[in-house]
C-alpha cells in the first residue's frame, strides 16, 4: 500500500553529525523555522541565515547540524514519509481480513493526511526535486517502495481470488502510485483543474479499488 514507503533513514544522515541524538532541540528549531517560513514564502526566497536567525544561532551552528537548506527540507520529507508508514501493518491486516475498502482507506489516508498537514514542505519539496539530484534520488526511492508495497498487494488480492486477473500488478501499482502524487500535488498547489482538498481522498480509493478489484463496492 502507498502508506508502506521505505524511505532511507537519511534523517541523521544528512546532518554532519550522524550519531547526535534527533531530538536534539537546536536540531528541533530549524526543522521547525523552515516549516515555519515555508508557510509565508518558497524555498528559493529562504536563506540559511534565515534558518539560522529564527532557530535562534548563529550561521556556523546551523552548519554542525545540516550542510545545506536543502538537507533541511529533505530530513522533514523523510521524518514525514516515515510517519505515514506507520500504520502500514493495521492497514495490511484490514486487507487481509477481507476488508479492501476499509484497509485502502486506511493506507491512503494517512498518507495524504500527513502530507496534507505539511502542505508547504511537500511543495518545497517537489520544488527542490527540481535542481537538487539527492531529492530526486529521495524521491525516487520513496516512489518505488510505495510501489513495491502495492505491488505485493495487487498480487496476494489476485493470488486469493478477491482482485481479478489483470495488467502486471506493478504497472498497476505504479499508475496509483503516480496518479495520487499527481492529484496530491495539483490540490495541494491549487492548480486549475483540481479536485478539492476535502475530496481528493474519497476519488483516489474509489479508482484504487476499481482498478484492483473491478468495483467500488468491493467489500
Amino acid at each position: 500500500m502507498e502508506a508502506a514507503a521505505k524511505p532511507a533513514p537519511a534523517a541523521k544522515g544528512r546532518g554532519r553529525r550522524g550519531t547526535r541524538a534527533s531530538g536534539d532541540d537546536r536540531e528541533r528549531a530549524i526543522l521547525e523555522t523552515a516549516e515555519r517560513l515555508l508557510e509565508e514564502r518558497p524555498l528559493s526566497e529562504i536563506s540559511v541565515d534565515d534558518l539560522a536567525k529564527g532557530a535562534g544561532i548563529s550561521r556556523p551552528t546551523f552548519y554542525f547540524y545540516f550542510p545545506s537548506k536543502d538537507a533541511v527540507v529533505l530530513t522533514i520529507i523523510d521524518r514525514l514519509v516515515a510517519a505515514a508508514a506507520g500504520s502500514r501493518e493495521e492497514a495490511l491486516a484490514t486487507l487481509a481480513q477481507g476488508d479492501p475498502q476499509a484497509g485502502l482507506r486506511r493506507a491512503l489516508e494517512d498518507l495524504y493526511g500527513a502530507f496534507r498537514a505539511r502542505r508547504a514542505v511537500t511543495l518545497a519539496a517537489a520544488e527542490l526535486r527540481m535542481t537538487n539530484p539527492e531529492a530526486r534520488d529521495l524521491w525516487a526511492q520513496v516512489m518505488e517502495g510505495w510501489v513495491t508495497d502495492t505491488t505485493a498487494v495487487i498480487e496476494a488480492e489476485r493470488a486469493r481470488g478477491a482482485a481479478p486477473p489483470g495488467e502486471p500488478a506493478r504497472n498497476v501499482a505504479t499508475a496509483l502510485v503516480q496518479m495520487n502524487e499527481r492529484v496530491q500535488y495539483a490540490s495541494f498547489a491549487g492548480e486549475s483543474p483540481a479536485l478539492d482538498q476535502d475530496r481528493v481522498l474519497d476519488v483516489l480509493v474509489e479508482i484504487w479499488l476499481r482498478a484492483i478489484y473491478g468495483s467500488a463496492a468491493h467489500t
